[in-house]
């Protein structure tokens, strides 16, 4: 194992952010576990351009939300290709309907907290069990968890109380692993995208479009998923081995409250 490339596992990967977050790890060194609920002709897509980039990629299907099913995905991950040295936790899902907060139901609640909160939760415990019980080489890589959030971990949209609810948690997730793996040396990260040019935004490209132009993000342009992807690539190679528990924003300044 020694001078092994480093090996990561992304949810969600089949396209979007997840996608941009794969390639720039592969651009980086890492072999890629890609996990996504479709194994389709984007899932065949992204597997290709992996391996054109001259590393190793695998495919491990599951939905993060089947906790039952959490166990064997780990599996897969893991034997793919004998280990996992870093957890990207990007698998999420937007509000079906946007609408008013006094009108949220139970049933758009639960379904957004089951993906993006509680599975992501789990599954980050199944992964760091994992970690924690393997023993090590002295010249293995350095092992990270990078869980992507949102600006609405910190931003208001009173039209997705669900989502930034759930965002919100993932902020106070990744603080809470950071405490618990620290000893083991197992660096956790918060990344949290702002507005990201991906099939997600796709229905509110034209309403951006216009909000950007007239400067609601001091950098006015779109954010791309590579932009996130270059990011969790820094993080996950160990750029900042003194950091751990932190939330970088990737959202041209989005977060800068100006008056």
């Amino acid at each position: 194992m020694a001078g092994r490339a480093p090996i990561a596992l992304v949810t969600g990967a089949r396209r979007g952010i997840g996608r941009g977050i794969a390639y720039a790890l592969a651009d980086a060194g890492f072999d890629i576990v890609v996990n996504d609920v479709l194994d389709d002709a984007a899932t065949r897509e992204t597997l290709a351009a992996l391996g054109a980039k001259g590393r190793r990629a695998a495919f491990a299907p599951g939905s993060i939300a089947d906790l039952p099913d959490h166990a064997r995905l780990v599996d897969d991950a893991f034997r793919a290709f004998g280990t996992v040295d870093c957890l990207v936790n990007n698998a999420g899902i937007q509000v079906k309907v946007r609408g008013d907060l006094l009108e949220v139901t139970p049933e758009s609640f639960d379904e957004i907290l089951a993906v993006n909160l509680r599975g992501t939760f789990f599954l980050t415990q199944a992964v760091a069990k994992r970690m924690l019980g393997e023993r090590r080489s002295p010249d293995a890589p350095r092992r990270a968890i990078v869980t992507i959030s949102s600006a609405n971990a910190r931003l208001v949209s009173v039209n997705r109380a669900e989502y930034c609810l759930a965002k919100t948690g993932l902020a106070m997730l990744s603080q809470l692993f950071a405490l618990r793996l620290a000893e083991a040396d197992i660096a956790c990260y918060e990344v949290r995208p702002g507005i990201i040019r991906t099939d997600m935004t796709a229905p509110a490209r034209d309403r951006y479009d216009r909000l950007i132009a007239e400067g609601l993000t001091p950098i006015r342009r779109w954010g791309e998923p590579d932009d996130v992807g270059r990011t969790v690539a820094a993080l996950a190679s160990g750029a900042l081995p003194f950091n751990t528990g932190d939330a970088f924003h990737v959202d041209g300044g989005l977060h800068i409250r100006a008056f």
